[in-house]
């Protein structure tokens, strides 16, 4: 690459990294943790989390990437030559191979989502046995098409580079997502019976604050649902210009990203109340519980097929982020033109992924091992690198560069001490839980 590719503005740089952050997480994870843990009590913590977690994170993936200009493959390799050490060949492999396993079994769900946009568009979803269906549908061969669909989709955008591709259709999809969302809020909340789940998300149980389990949930979640990664941010701050204001880049995305949750649930758990269905029922509660609920609606089948489409803008502005950093790696160790590395690395992606189509126990195995070992690691280790090894004052001064309130020394010892150590006991949570994020 001669000349390094950019986001054309501010405002759509922070729309790739909210479209990069809102998830499946916000929809089937958020709800039901607000409600199991507390209600409104739960959002003490997470709050409090998320701006020593969430937005500390972002800013460390941003600026690493802002001031190498590379992911965090190249930025760490660069790193450790500047300083002469060595491992970093090896090293600066494992975050992007987390986030490249993220892509693998993220677009195998974006591939549920998509079949289940389809049945509500033709209107097969009003008559179908939601439990029977989603069980004989899931693993079984007639995923992969719909899988080879996600990946492609994803494939095109990616590959049309940062400003004409992964800019381009976030400006779109992620003021489109909040306007479905609301407009499903009013109708769930016009429900009879609806209170219940709003009393559910809002009711705050204090008791639920003198429980360690509450703050652990609240912290797994404050971490994962801004894709602190190691990779995926890094490299979306790789194309940040130097104007951009990196602390109030990071607080939008924080923002906009919890209150996509907080719509989530208000959009869900008032629905689910109304019909007296199971409010924890993690990813079934969007291919059993939600059509189902859309089933005993009027106009359900367009009810349902807006629904799906704001999950499918949701899950493809987080995995055109996922596919980026890979892409981006091998770009810049390659020397690969854009279109030849996407489709070598979602092809690759793909194929490697259909096992997690046809395995429902293999899918949840490889998942659990990505996203609680595989990628908190990587998360680590940018962060160490960013805080211990590059130079105090060159760090800080790349978090400043273009900021209108300049951070402090306090904020690099804040990394050191309190975000590094964070992220390796979320690790060691991870693992004792079985997952927090």
């Amino acid at each position: 690459m001669d000349k390094r590719e950019g986001f054309s503005s501010r405002i759509g740089f922070v729309l790739s990294c909210i479209g990069a952050a809102i998830g499946l997480g916000n929809v089937w994870m958020f709800p039901y943790k607000l409600g199991e843990n507390g209600g409104a009590a739960f959002l003490i913590p997470y709050f409090f989390f998320v701006i020593i977690l969430g937005i500390i994170g972002l800013i460390t993936e941003f600026s690493f990437g802002r001031q190498y200009k590379q992911g965090s493959l190249g930025a760490i390799r660069q790193v450790f030559k500047e300083k002469n050490i060595k491992g970093g060949s090896i090293i600066s492999v494992i975050p992007t191979v987390g986030l490249t396993g993220i892509f693998m079994f993220y677009v195998v769900v974006i591939g549920w989502v998509l079949k289940y946009f389809y049945i509500s568009l033709t209107g097969k979803i009003a008559s179908i046995n939601t439990e029977a269906y989603f069980a004989n549908f899931a693993n079984s061969p007639s995923t992969i098409v719909w899988h080879a669909l996600a990946v492609l989709i994803t494939l095109i955008i990616v590959s049309f580079g940062v400003a004409n591709g992964i800019e381009r259709i976030n400006k779109i999809v992620i003021p489109l997502l909040f306007v479905i969302f609301i407009l499903l809020i009013v109708k769930s909340f016009s429900l009879p019976g609806s209170d219940a789940g709003i009393q559910y998300l809002l009711k705050p149980q204090w008791s639920y604050l003198l429980m360690p389990k509450t703050w652990v949930m609240a912290m797994g979640q404050a971490f994962f649902t801004v894709s602190i990664t190691g990779c995926c941010m890094v490299v979306c701050g790789s194309y940040a210009d130097k104007k951009f204001d990196i602390l109030n880049c990071a607080v939008n995305t924080a923002f906009f990203d919890t209150l996509a949750a907080l719509l989530a649930g208000f959009m869900i758990m008032p629905a689910v109340f109304a019909l007296g269905l199971n409010p924890t029922a993690g990813p079934a509660l969007m291919f059993v519980t939600v059509p189902s609920i859309f089933q005993t609606m009027p106009f359900g089948n367009l009810l349902s097929s807006l629904f799906f489409l704001s999950i499918i803008f949701a899950s493809v502005s987080s995995s055109i982020a996922m596919l980026e950093g890979p892409v981006e790696a091998a770009m810049s160790i390659t020397k690969w033109s854009r279109k030849k590395a996407t489709i070598i690395i979602a092809v690759a992606g793909f194929i490697l992924g259909i096992p997690l189509t046809l395995s429902g126990d293999l899918f949840n195995k490889f998942t659990n091992f990505i996203t609680i070992i595989l990628s908190p690691i990587g998360a680590v280790i940018t962060a160490f690198i960013f805080y211990y090894i590059v130079d105090s004052k060159k760090a800080l001064e790349g978090i400043n560069e273009g900021a209108r309130y300049k951070l402090g020394h306090w904020f690099i010892n804040f990394g050191k001490y309190v975000f590094v150590p964070a992220t390796i006991i979320i690790i060691i949570l991870g693992i004792i839980y079985g997952g927090i994020g």
